[in-house]
């Protein structure tokens, strides 16, 4: 489980992300300025950093700057939170030897969608499919469960199998051909209408509006 460490100032900002990204799977630490974040890394080196830039005291961009010149945690990813859009800002916090830039306000899909990104770019090996989306709708592949708005769904094997394709990259538009490939594979012969009936009963469960059809191609997932 990859661990992130959320620095920033504002505690709304800090719970907000807490919540989301714990629902999606990882593991979070909080800090409220760049010295009790150095701290933090200290005694948990997280994978990534999530790193405010306008903080007092010890701003982001120092913050940075000193993670950078520890050796030891080069691998840290680090991606800086601000509402601050100006051109210098982003050199700067590039400059400083950060990996990535995130505007406010966070949308926490995108944020998410960025963190696994950046992950990958990083760990090849890393399966962000695990844990899948910080929306109203998540799948975790370990546990085999589904979550919509808190509440705790048990689907079958395949009903669940197509589920979590369909979110593991929302928006994408999934083949027909792609989808019987990857849940019931080469080796196993279905009829044409199996994918429709197994759509039809996760929409049954999970309720209108996420899953929609591309007439003649597929199916793809939106997060809500």
């Amino acid at each position: 489980m990859k661990r992130i460490l959320i620095v920033d100032d504002e505690p709304d900002i800090r719970e907000l992300l807490n919540y989301n990204l714990s629902k999606a799977g990882f593991e979070c630490d909080l800090a409220e300025n760049g010295l009790v974040a150095l701290e933090k890394i200290k005694t948990n080196k997280p994978s990534l950093v999530l790193l405010d830039v306008m903080m007092p005291g010890m701003d982001g961009i120092q913050t940075c700057e000193a993670i950078r010149e520890d050796k030891s945690c080069n691998d840290i990813i680090i991606a800086f939170l601000t509402a601050r859009s100006e051109d210098y800002s982003q050199i700067a916090g590039l400059q400083a030897g950060s990996d990535d830039y995130i505007a406010k306000p966070i949308k926490p899909a995108v944020l998410l969608s960025r963190i696994q990104a950046l992950l990958r770019r990083k760990d090849p090996d890393f399966n962000a499919s695990n844990a899948s989306s910080i929306s109203r709708l998540s799948v975790d592949k370990e546990k085999h469960i589904v979550n919509l708005d808190g509440n705790i769904l048990q689907l079958p094997r395949k009903e669940f199998e197509l589920l979590a394709l369909l979110i593991s990259k929302p928006n994408t538009v999934f083949h027909r051909e792609q989808i019987l490939t990857s849940v019931w594979g080469t080796d196993v012969v279905v009829g044409d209408r199996t994918i429709d009936v197994h759509i039809r009963k996760i929409r049954e469960k999970i309720g209108e509006g996420w899953i929609h059809t591309i007439k003649g191609v597929g199916y793809k997932l939106t997060l809500q």
